[in-house]
């Protein structure tokens, strides 16, 4: 089927058709993790979006080129460009090398996006590996004339640049409330005015990570590192940017900056900013003790859970909710989520089970109809701004059809094969490749589930071989109140964990 996918661009703030620069061709960049400490649920939140935003293009036929970068230095502790660095704080913290820690929390994030089914990206640089393209990009800076230097520091010139062109559009700041509602800042004396920002900061000689540069020693600005990562690899200008709704102000304004400011063009064609997590109606905070790590929630050692939680089941409650709205974390929430994803993968499975014939009955027009009518409006969802949680709602309605298919409340044959090939095509696309919610959950059972049930399965078909209906009730309740569903069906035994 032809696509028209439409794409709600944070920049202009409205759903615009997607138009890649060069099709079947598309650049994507999404800021990636600063490596410093362990992934939060809120940052998984967002490289969900965009792995099912990267997902979603290669199904519909784009060849993506996807970019998503690991922060390994210049991240200090204020997002205008001071404080203290991120990963030194660490390293220190940790009585390691910086370069230590950031294999460790590297391998951290790379760990967590196995376990949650994230496709890898196309090219993960970092930004120790292109200290020599940011040192280029702010050459070109200075010579146009949007920078300057003050003891060996580079500072983005943000009323030079206002003079030519917008800053502020992207996150709708305005620059002369930032300037008087501004507090003094490490470093603030240095700036001509209070919203520039540094591109390049000269770091005193007891800083352990420091290069050299033409203006003497120190590291790249955070904002700096996007930029030059985003226009080597996917050139001055490219399709669509991503990140969380939290970097619009300063990163993402910011590199619309440096990238203008060098280049005289506008980066990014689409703008795409997923919403937050919050946690019982609040917003994620470690001070208020509701910030939950991946590993917490899927192992249930948290003081605000009340059970673990699979991967699969998660990934799926986060796709439940569109990325642009805020998501609200409750045990309800994901217990709801939980039984939803069960409903979703029991039709699956029945799906793959089904064989078609032909009967000698004759196929129904209105059903023929109204399956393929599902299949179509599937994907009208994701292409209305990648819409995931409309297009679950259409799949929970195809899971209806597949059930009654698998029961005979509806004979198979009223549909002809095309149809009932497109259905399986459909759904099993959207399980597996796009939503990807069918990896098998591995957080340390090593199947020992699975092979317990089987145990448990074949003592209670040995009870009712022996007519103790009311032991194999019993064995069937209590699986039921651990969230263990027992189902005597026709063609045998199924269990689904709820």
């Amino acid at each position: 089927m032809e696509h028209q996918l439409k794409i709600y661009d944070s920049l202009t703030r409205e759903k615009r058709l997607f138009v890649p620069l060069n099709p079947p061709f598309v650049g994507m960049y999404s800021c990636g993790p600063t490596v410093y400490n362990e992934v939060h649920l809120g940052n998984l939140r967002t490289f969900t979006t965009f792995d099912v935003v990267y997902r979603y293009l290669m199904h519909i036929g784009y060849k993506v080129r996807y970019v998503r970068n690991i922060t390994d230095a210049g991240h200090l502790t204020n997002d205008a460009g001071e404080g203290v660095d991120r990963i030194e704080e660490r390293a220190k913290l940790e009585r390691l090398e910086p370069m230590e820690i950031v294999r460790k929390y590297t391998d951290n994030f790379h760990d967590v996006c196995r376990i949650f089914n994230l496709l890898p990206p196309s090219i993960e640089p970092t930004a120790t590996g292109h200290i020599v393209e940011q040192i280029e990009m702010i050459k070109k800076i200075l010579a146009n004339g949007y920078a300057y230097e003050v003891n060996g520091s580079i500072y983005f010139d943000v009323r030079k640049f206002m003079q030519k062109y917008e800053y502020g559009k992207l996150s709708g700041r305005n620059v002369d409330e930032l300037i008087e509602g501004s507090r003094e800042l490490d470093g603030q004396e240095e700036k001509k005015n209070s919203v520039d920002f540094a591109i390049w900061k000269s770091v005193s000689p007891n800083h352990i990570q420091r290069w050299q540069s033409p203006w003497g020693e120190g590291i790249p600005g955070w904002h700096l590192e996007c930029s030059a990562m985003g226009t080597k690899y996917l050139g001055k200008q490219f399709d669509i940017h991503g990140g969380g709704m939290d970097l619009k102000f300063p990163h993402h304004e910011c590199e619309i900056a440096q990238s203008v400011g060098a280049d005289d063009i506008q980066p990014v064609r689409y703008w795409m900013h997923a919403n937050m997590l919050t946690v019982n109606g609040d917003k994620m905070s470690k001070s208020k003790g509701n910030s939950f790590l991946p590993m917490e929630l899927f192992t249930g050692k948290h003081a605000m859970l009340e059970k673990a939680y699979a991967p699969m089941p998660v990934r799926f409650f986060m796709l439940q909710a569109h990325y642009r709205s805020t998501l609200d974390f409750t045990n309800s929430a994901l217990q709801a989520a939980e039984k939803g994803y069960a409903r979703l993968m029991t039709a699956y499975k029945a799906l793959n089970e089904l064989v078609y014939t032909k009967a000698a009955a004759p196929t129904v027009p209105a059903e023929i109809e109204e399956v393929q009518k599902l299949c179509k409006e599937v994907y009208e969802k994701m292409d209305d701004d990648f819409n995931t949680a409309e297009a679950i709602a259409v799949l929970f309605e195809m899971g209806k059809k597949i059930n009654s298919y698998k029961e005979g409340l509806i004979t198979l044959s009223s549909i002809d094969e095309a149809t009932f090939n497109l259905l399986k095509t459909t759904f099993n696309a959207f399980i597996k490749d796009i939503l990807a919610i069918d990896k098998e959950d591995s957080t340390g059972d090593d199947g020992k589930e699975k092979e317990l049930m089987k145990v448990i399965l074949e003592l209670r078909k040995d009870v009712r071989a022996r007519k103790d209906f009311a032991a194999s009730d019993k064995i069937r309740d209590e699986l039921l109140k651990i969230g263990i569903q027992v189902k005597d069906g026709k063609d045998g035994v199924t269990w689904t964990m709820n």
